[in-house]
């Protein structure tokens, strides 16, 4: 596949360099921030429709060029297309994100290796991977996909069904696909199948002590 001159050409729609408007009342930045960052949200229904090789691949090739402590990049990405993958997915998924996760056309497990090349403990490799999954929802959110992680789902059976490795650590199943209607999901969940907000900024800032630091 080559790289198009114009790195917009192909996509969804060029809305995402504007607010949508399901998001507008929802999320009002403290201060200015791309619109593609508020325009990406977690939604649970989902379209019966696939979702092309070129395309799925391009969201997987974003995470791949993430940043990662080293340039380890721990990251590895297992991917349930068929139907066969996704019974497989439906073994450890908890049964109330298997209602809705399993509609979604394609279904990744995100997971990390915890040791570098040469043995030694990575103690960055989840937080490496936090950055692979971000930089895969953005990119997903500007090709006119929606994506919501996953941490309901039980790491044992999934270990046993995907025959993982001991090195690997298992962070969280990823459903990606084209976001549906919300009267498609049981009524608990289309309640909550909208933006949600953020706590102000200077909630997640803290102080710095240095009293006594300089005389």
């Amino acid at each position: 596949m080559s790289i198009s001159a114009n790195p917009l050409e192909g996509y969804a729609s060029l809305s995402e360099l504007a607010y949508n408007a399901e998001v507008a009342e929802a999320r009002r930045p403290d201060h200015p921030v791309h619109p593609l960052i508020l325009n990406r949200w977690s939604p649970r229904s989902y379209e019966d429709r696939s979702i092309s090789d070129e395309v799925l691949f391009t969201v997987l090739e974003a995470a791949r060029w993430a940043p990662s402590s080293g340039n380890v990049q721990p990251w590895r990405f297992y991917v349930a297309r068929t139907a066969e993958e996704h019974a497989a997915f439906d073994k450890f998924l908890k049964p109330r994100n298997r209602q809705w996760a399993t509609k979604a056309p394609v279904l990744l497990l995100l997971a990390s290796v915890k040791v570098r090349d040469n043995g030694d403990p990575n103690g960055a490799h989840a937080f490496d991977a936090g950055a692979a999954w971000a930089t895969l929802a953005f990119q997903a959110r500007l090709l006119g996909l929606s994506t919501r992680a996953i941490g309901g789902f039980d790491h044992d059976i999934a270990r046993e069904t995907l025959q993982t490795s001991d090195d690997l650590a298992l962070h969280a199943v990823i459903a990606l696909g084209y976001k549906g209607e919300a009267g498609s999901l049981d009524d608990a969940f289309r309640e909550q199948e909208k933006p949600n907000g953020r706590r102000p900024l200077a909630d997640s800032i803290l102080p710095v002590k240095t009293d006594g630091l300089i005389d």
